[in-house]
């Protein structure tokens, strides 16, 4: 029986993504989990697995094609068998079935429909472009474009004075990046809290847990205290807490699935899966998907404190300095002591300043009993 491969949904706010590369010519074999197509997405580059064995058959879409989610782009067919003649879009993507949700009114992607929310454009201005009218999140934006709606901020007018060959030279992860954080910045509502930890307790954790680094720590202390702040989740019920990586030219998130309830061990052999995969760019859907908070190290790099840009539609963002010695005071007399920034990023329309407050002290004291939390 043949199998079609479509255009997967891998994120919430995806209505369509950019096929970059087939895995595999057509007329191959393919088995199943074999690497089989790359597509680029609103967050990343993604490897998409074969869905099960055939030979590659009815491609219709070539590398730098943009398609709509859940349209056929191939069929994957037994020996001796025709590619099936209806070749219409399929409704709904078999990753992700929430991407196609319609209005009773207006047919609409999700990212349209956020963007339009929070812009305030009237959906019933708007002729969609995409297939049987459907409002995409490009018309949108035309339309915002078009009444000069949205004031320039600096990072927008910095990237409008890029000159074309700059532009060129961008990689597809850098643009990817740059996209991203331009849109959060100019949409979110930022507000930052900050506090000063003592690290000596965080320190000796490490150091009592072979193979595990600070990240994998933070991770697990910060998971456990989303479970308490659930606003700062998103209000999502999983805790996929998300770790920014360091590729070539650009940063990526990978995701670490219900972290509040996976084991410490656990938390750091999938960061370094992750990182790996990240590095090598064989990043797979589900190390992408679904992440509710971030977590942002730079210590690595000595820097001392920085803030971190949301990622949509999370509700924060925490970005963790290096662990450095310094002067404190401690009952009243001055001691050495290693000291950590942690900087909490908040979107305001999700999160006030006592609700982030709250969260990150609980964050700062989990930090100073880590093994309590973590048992």
């Amino acid at each position: 029986m043949a199998l079609s491969v479509v255009m997967p949904a891998l994120e919430m706010a995806q209505d369509t993504g950019k096929l970059l590369a087939w895995r595999k010519k057509e007329g191959e074999h393919v088995v199943k989990g074999e690497p089989l197509v790359e597509i680029e997405t609103d967050k990343a580059v993604v490897e998409i697995e074969a869905p099960g064995d055939g030979v590659l058959a009815g491609v219709t879409a070539q590398p730098g094609a943009v398609v709509p989610v859940g349209r056929t782009i191939a069929w994957l067919v037994q020996p001796g068998e025709s590619v099936p003649i209806d070749q219409s879009p399929i409704a709904q993507s078999p990753i992700n079935p929430q991407s196609a949700i319609l209005n009773p009114q207006y047919k609409i992607s999700p990212k349209a429909r956020r963007l339009a929310q929070e812009r305030g454009v009237d959906l019933a201005t708007i002729k969609g472009s995409g297939p049987g009218g459907e409002i995409l999140a490009s018309d949108i934006e035309a339309t915002i474009a078009n009444r000069s709606a949205i004031p320039q901020s600096p990072i927008v007018h910095q990237s409008a004075i890029l000159n074309p060959q700059s532009a060129i030279r961008m990689t597809t992860a850098a643009r990817l990046m740059a996209e991203r954080t331009t849109q959060s910045w100019t949409t979110v509502p930022h507000f930052f809290l900050t506090r000063e930890v003592d690290a000596t307790a965080l320190v000796a954790a490490r150091e009592r847990s072979p193979g595990v680094s600070h990240t994998d720590l933070l991770v697990a202390l910060v998971a456990r205290a989303l479970k308490k702040h659930p606003r700062m989740n998103g209000g999502a019920a999983p805790v996929n807490v998300a770790i920014a990586i360091a590729v070539d030219d650009a940063v990526v998130t990978g995701v670490i699935h219900r972290a509040d309830a996976a084991s410490l061990a656990d938390i750091a052999a999938r960061r370094q899966e992750l990182t790996g995969r990240a590095r090598a760019g064989r990043l797979q859907p589900a190390d992408i998907a679904g992440a509710t908070f971030t977590i942002s190290n730079l210590g690595m790099y000595q820097v001392d404190a920085f803030t971190a840009i949301i990622v949509p539609p999370q509700a924060g963002i925490l970005a963790v300095g290096a662990i450095a010695d310094r002067v404190v005071a401690v009952d009243g007399a001055p001691a050495v002591r290693p000291m950590v920034t942690l900087t909490l990023s908040c979107d305001h329309r999700v999160v006030d300043g006592a609700r982030g407050a709250a969260f990150l002290n609980d964050i700062v004291d989990a930090t100073r009993e880590p093994g309590g939390q973590l048992t």
